[in-house]
């Protein structure tokens, strides 16, 4: 029997990701702000290096506005429909915020505006986790992690929720009878770390079997695809053969 060649229509979700250890950063394509804040855990406050929002606070000491940590959320629905150039690193509280040097909020305007870091963008008073660098369309994102590993979780997270939102629009009678849904793990996960080092795209997918199953199908990019330009090229990335593939 000869195997279904799978359309991008087959898909339910792809994730461009490529890690870099070095610089302490991952490139992201196919995630939007809105899944990010869902995904990564509860958020701090923002201080924003680059933004179009009209409801922020005022910081006096950086004369950098900043969005407050119960105000993220309304914040991040904003972008939902309207993406723009997002740039925000997150802070504990203002009176830390007030203790930057004036090297230190140099270093932010420059990472604010050339999106990358003259030397570690984790400082020590801002507690920061993280640095969010997102272009227009959100075709692209560079994010910083303090741990790194937490980008990983970050996507595990995101591929559960795909699922979770596909198994929750199956008819009640189907989803009252499964006692769970399928979840990816973070051991299944992580054991591929090193292949996201290269640059790959991770497409989800659902096994047609009587047991609700899905698979992560994980390939290497040619180098001559831009990542920005991944869904230009999807159709043809998506004949190849998957490198490796996760089932859950």
């Amino acid at each position: 029997m000869v195997k279904k060649v799978r359309d991008t229509e087959d898909f339910l979700h792809h994730i461009y990701i490529h890690m870099n250890e070095v610089g302490h950063f991952v490139l992201f394509s196919g995630i939007t702000m809105y899944q990010f804040v869902q995904n990564a855990g509860p958020l701090q406050n923002l201080l924003l290096l680059k933004h179009e929002y009209k409801d922020s606070s005022f910081n006096i000491h950086t004369q950098l506005e900043f969005v407050p940590d119960e105000e993220v959320f309304s914040f991040t629905k904003e972008f939902m429909d309207n993406p723009t150039d997002l740039r925000w690193i997150d802070f504990t509280d203002e009176r830390r915020l007030n203790m930057l040097s004036p090297q230190e909020q140099a270093e932010l305007l420059y990472i604010g505006h050339k999106k990358e870091s003259i030397r570690s963008p984790f400082y020590y008073q801002l507690q920061n986790r993280f640095v969010y660098l997102s272009n227009e369309d959100e075709s692209m994102t560079k994010v910083y992690f303090r741990e790194l590993d937490d980008s990983l979780q970050l996507v595990v997270n995101i591929l559960n929720q795909v699922v979770r939102n596909k198994e929750n629009r199956a008819p009640f009678w189907r989803r009252k009878q499964k006692e769970r849904f399928p979840e990816l793990t973070m051991a299944q996960f992580i054991s591929h770390k090193p292949m996201l080092k290269e640059g790959v795209l991770l497409s989800l997918y659902k096994v047609e079997k009587t047991k609700v199953t899905y698979d992560l199908e994980i390939r290497f990019l040619p180098e001559s695809v831009f990542p920005d330009e991944i869904w230009d090229e999807l159709t043809t990335v998506i004949k190849q053969s998957p490198d490796k593939t996760i089932r859950f």
